[in-house]
């Protein structure tokens, strides 16, 4: 047994078998990730719906061809702390109450969120690498710009929105009042029928900082569906 235990720590590992991990590049070579460094918003439109069957063609060292699916799932979440002096904003609409989300942009948690998910479902990189928090740009912008733009890659990349379910965690205010408001403007934004989109929302039984109203999250599941 010592013998056979010297013979194997002794044996050296082959350099080819240690592969090395490139870093992200925004220059990447995903037909449905556009070239993101300093261009306008209507820049990031990809050019045309086929742009999935064309990666699948599309050979890397590095990564597989994207595949296109009949359908595709995506999870988004996302949390802001809640603080006193900024406007409460959720899918859209302006909620009243004595702190709001303190975020780069408008701080929507659920938008973002559901932008999330549909790159994610996508197989793009989350909402923070496409819309930097460091970019002076998205200051305060209102996050239906962001969801404008995972709306069009959707579309683009030859899927629409199967269905959607939303769940929202805080503690208040209550919800309920502007459930349907919420809703509502979430279907406009998407494009979707009502019956394909569903909101919920739940306390967090007065645990930890969503609990104590010091924060807010979501979490959304979205199926896409090939056209």
């Amino acid at each position: 047994m010592a013998m056979a235990s010297s013979l194997f720590f002794s044996t050296p590992i082959p350099t080819k078998l240690i592969s090395k991990q490139k870093p992200f590049s925004y220059h990447s070579s995903n037909p449905l990730l556009p070239q993101l460094t300093h261009k306008p918003l209507r820049s990031l439109v990809v050019s045309s719906a086929a742009a999935i069957e064309a990666e699948t063609q599309t050979s890397s060292s590095n990564s597989s061809p994207l595949k296109s699916l009949p359908f595709r799932v995506g999870h988004g979440f996302d949390l802001h702390r809640l603080e006193p002096g900024y406007p409460l904003i959720i899918g859209g609409i302006n909620i009243p109450h004595d702190r709001g989300c303190e975020a780069h942009s408008d701080g929507d948690v659920l938008l973002h969120c559901v932008v999330d998910a549909i790159l994610g479902a996508l197989g793009l990189p989350d909402i923070g690498q496409i819309f930097p928090d460091t970019d002076p740009k998205w200051k305060g912008a209102p996050s239906s710009v962001f969801m404008e733009e995972a709306v069009r890659l959707m579309h683009e990349a030859g899927y629409e929105l199967g269905n959607l379910d939303a769940t929202l965690i805080l503690q208040r205010p209550k919800v309920s009042p502007h459930k349907e408001s919420i809703r509502a403007n979430l279907c406009k934004l998407l494009g979707a029928d009502p019956s394909v989109v569903n909101l919920k929302a739940k306390t967090h039984e007065k645990v930890d900082s969503l609990g104590e109203n010091r924060s807010i999250a979501a979490h959304t599941v979205v199926l896409l569906m090939k056209k």
